[in-house]
């Protein structure tokens, strides 16, 4: 749909953490694990895909 961001994600380094971001504006929580990072950007595109109307954050909870 040209109405909707694209779902472009890439991980980012700061320190010791990874955070997975999108080019939509979603970013995923700060990692110790690479691994992890990836698996938060692979389930957001795919929520992204089944077009969940979720809060936009990937962590199930409403933002603070």
């Amino acid at each position: 749909m040209p109405d909707r961001a694209p779902h472009a994600t890439s991980t980012t380094e700061r320190g010791a953490f990874c955070t997975a971001r999108c080019d939509c504006g979603w970013r995923g929580p700060a990692r110790r694990a690479r691994s992890q990072a990836r698996t938060d950007a692979e389930r957001h595109l795919a929520e992204a895909e089944a077009g969940s109307g979720g809060d936009g954050n990937g962590s199930g909870r409403p933002l603070e």
